[in-house]
């Protein structure tokens, strides 16, 4: 038998122009064709295997797979996020955004936060999610999104108002409920993981690992409308 080949890469895309072109040509296509150019089969693959769709994606996209506080496509500043969709194109979850550095919160700012790095321009691609086998679930249409500045102000307000409650000792009280378009929830595989947290006194607390994420009716609105406040 031939030897087993390596999963490809595309190269980078040059431009913005060239990275939407690469993202609307996989409109429509299901993934197991695209995991097939790509030496990446997915037969087999659990039904939730949402980190293995965004590996293979950014595989097709040419994503230099960025730094945990810079977005995927550095050099051009933009974000990947693929969003599991179902009927009529709805969310079916909400979209990570980025690990919160709980022990930093107090000083935190929005400004220079990675959360906002990772939210100035974000390329969202919806996949179909479903019962369905996974290499038969369909890429759709793609949607780049930069942020207004009332789509930011509304962030930087959820994102000030969780990163203080967390900076004076209010880590376990934050709860997903909190939050217009931004929210905190628990990001860890086990509740074993523990992690450092400010207690209010001046000193650290064990608490669980956090991170943010998109609520999917915000998600959902700039599907529709790049520019939606909803």
């Amino acid at each position: 038998l031939p030897p087993r080949m390596a999963p490809s890469r595309r190269p980078p895309p040059r431009d913005l122009a060239e990275l939407l072109l690469r993202a609307n040509a996989l409109a429509g296509r299901a993934l197991g064709e695209v995991g097939a150019a790509l030496g990446v089969p997915l037969d087999g693959a659990p039904a939730r295997t949402k980190g293995l769709v965004g590996q293979l994606l950014e595989r097709a996209l040419g994503a230099s797979g960025g730094s945990a506080a810079g977005p995927d496509f550095a050099d051009l500043g933009v974000e990947l996020k693929t969003v599991p969709v179902g009927a009529g194109g709805v969310p079916t979850e909400s979209t990570f955004v980025c690990t919160i550095q709980l022990a930093e919160a107090a000083h935190a700012r929005w400004a220079t936060s990675t959360a906002r790095a990772k939210l100035a321009r974000v390329l969202f691609v919806p996949v179909e999610a479903g019962p369905g086998a996974l290499p038969a679930r369909r890429i759709l249409a793609p949607r780049l999104v930069c942020l207004t500045e009332a789509q930011e102000a509304v962030l930087r307000a959820d994102f000030e108002d969780l990163m203080g409650r967390i900076g004076v000792g209010g880590v376990d009280g934050v709860t997903g409920h909190e939050g217009r378009w931004l929210q905190v929830r628990p990001k860890a595989a086990t509740a074993a993981v523990r992690t450092l947290a400010p207690d209010g006194d001046g000193g650290l607390l064990e608490s669980g690992p956090r991170g943010f994420y998109l609520r999917a009716r915000f998600v959902a609105a700039v599907l529709e409308d790049p520019a939606a406040t909803p």
